[in-house]
C-alpha cells in the first residue's frame, strides 16, 4: 500500500514538475511512511500491553506524530533542504499532529462513553439484572452493539419468565400427581394390611379385593394418561391422518357412551347431519377426544340433564361441539381448565372421578392436528368446541 501511494504521488509530481522531483517525492513518501506503518503494526501486536482504548489512541497518535516528524526531517536533510526550511516543515507537522490528536480525543470521548455504557450494562445483566437498557449518543456500530445487548437482555428476561412459569407448572404437576397417587396407595396399603392380618371375614375380604382392583385401575389409567401427555408434549406423534366422516364417528361414539349416560340418568344425543365435511385427522385419537369430552360432560351434568354432540363445517375447518346442561364453568377458569389436574375454584388438584388429565390430553391431541379447543359462551351449562382441518 505504501509503495502504491508513493508511486502515485511521485507520478503526480513528475507530470507537473518533472521526473527528478517526482522521484524525490516518491522517495520522501517512502522514507517518511515506512517507520509510521511499521510502528502502527507493532502497536497493533502489542495491544494487550497497551492498556485501555484511550491509551492506545494516545500512543498511536504520539508515535505517528514523532515518527512522521523524524522521517520528514531526515528526508528533508537528505534532499539538501536548508535547516531553516526543514525546521519549519517539522514544526508544521508537529502542529498538524497536535490538532489531529486533539480532534481525535474530542471525538473519542463520546465513543468511550458509549463503550462504557455497554460494558456497565452487560456487567449488570451478568449480575442478574434484566431491567436495564443501553442508550447511546450515535447511530454507529456501537449503537448496533448496544441494540444487540438490549435484545439479549430482553430475551434473557423472556426465557427466564418462561422457565419460571414452566418450573411452577412442574411443581404444581408433581404436587397434583403426588396427591392422586397418595390417596389410592394409602387405601391399597390399608386394605392389604387388613387382609394380611386376617382382620376381616371372607365376604369383607372379597369386597376389599374389589376395592383394590378399582384403585389399581385408577392408578393404571393415571399412569397411562401421564405417558400419553408426555409423548404428546414431546412431539412424539406417530399416528397417521386420513379423511374422517364426522357424522359416522360422532354417532358411533355417542352410541358407545349411552350405557354410561343411562346409568347417570343423563340423555346424550348426536346432532350431526350428513352434509358436514370430512375432517383430516386420526380417527382413533379423534374418538379419544370425543370420549373424554362426552364423559366429562356426563360427569358434570345432573340427573335428567342432557348432553348433545354437534358438528358443522366452517370454511377450511370442521368444528365439533359437546354441550351439557350442567352447572357450567366460571369464565375465569376456562383457559386453566385445560391445565393438568385443574378443578376450578381455589384448588389445583382434581377431585372426583377420572385422572384429571382428560381436557389436557384433548387439547394436546387437537393442537397436534393443527386445530384448537376452547370453551364457548352458553346460556346454561358448558359448551366445549374444537376445530380440525377440513379434508381437501
Amino acid at each position: 500500500m505504501l509503495v502504491a501511494a508513493a508511486a502515485a504521488g511521485g507520478s503526480a509530481i513528475a507530470l507537473v514538475y518533472g521526473t527528478k522531483d517526482g522521484t524525490l517525492m516518491a522517495l520522501f513518501m517512502l522514507g517518511s511512511g515506512a517507520p509510521v506503518i511499521a510502528g502502527a503494526h507493532l502497536l497493533a501486536r502489542r495491544r494487550r500491553s497497551a492498556g485501555t482504548l484511550s491509551r492506545q489512541l494516545a500512543a498511536g497518535i504520539g508515535m505517528t506524530v514523532v515518527l512522521v516528524a523524524l522521517g520528514v526531517g531526515a528526508v528533508a536533510l537528505l534532499m539538501f533542504l536548508s535547516p531553516h526550511d526543514a525546521f519549519i516543515m517539522a514544526l508544521l507537522l508537529v502542529f498538524a499532529g497536535t490538532l489531529t490528536a486533539y480532534s481525535l480525543s474530542v471525538l473519542s470521548r463520546g465513543v468511550l462513553a458509549d463503550i462504557g455504557a455497554v460494558r456497565d450494562t452487560v456487567r449488570a445483566v451478568g449480575e442478574g439484572r434484566r431491567d436495564v437498557e443501553i442508550s447511546t449518543n450515535a447511530r454507529d456500530e456501537i449503537a448496533q452493539l448496544a441494540g444487540a445487548a438490549n435484545l439479549m437482555a430482553a430475551q434473557l428476561a423472556e426465557r427466564e419468565a418462561e422457565r419460571d412459569t414452566a418450573e411452577s407448572a412442574r411443581k404444581d404437576l408433581i404436587a397434583a400427581v403426588s396427591h392422586d397417587l397418595r390417596t389410592p396407595l394409602t387405601s391399597l396399603r390399608l386394605l392389604a394390611d387388613a387382609i394380611e392380618d386376617d382382620l376381616v371375614d371372607r365376604e369383607t375380604r372379597r369386597r376389599y379385593h374389589a376395592q383394590m382392583s378399582v384403585h389399581i385401575s385408577s392408578l393404571s389409567a393415571l399412569i397411562e394418561d401421564l405417558f400419553e401427555l408426555s409423548r404428546l408434549e414431546a412431539g412424539d406423534i406417530q399416528w397417521s391422518v386420513q379423511q374422517v366422516a364426522l357424522d359416522e364417528l360422532v354417532e358411533e361414539t355417542v352410541e358407545a357412551m349411552r350405557p354410561h349416560a343411562r346409568e347417570k340418568r343423563v340423555a346424550v344425543e348426536a346432532l350431526v347431519n350428513g352434509g358436514v365435511a370430512t375432517a383430516k385427522a386420526n380417527p382413533e385419537k379423534l374418538q379419544r377426544v370425543l370420549f373424554n369430552l362426552i364423559q366429562n360432560a356426563i360427569r358434570h351434568t345432573p340427573a335428567d340433564g342432557s348432553v348433545t354432540v354437534a358438528a358443522e363445517s366452517e370454511g377450511t375447518q370442521v368444528v365439533v361441539e359437546v354441550a351439557d346442561t350442567g352447572a357450567g364453568i366460571d369464565p375465569g377458569d376456562r383457559e386453566r381448565a385445560f391445565e393438568p389436574f385443574f378443578r376450578g375454584g381455589t384448588g389445583s388438584a382434581r377431585s372426583g372421578d377420572g385422572t384429571g388429565l382428560g381436557l389436557t390430553i384433548c387439547r394436546a391431541i387437537v393442537e397436534a392436528h393443527g386445530g384448537r379447543i376452547w370453551f364457548a359462551d352458553a346460556p346454561e351449562g358448558t359448551r366445549v368446541r374444537f376445530s380440525l382441518p377440513r379434508a381437501a
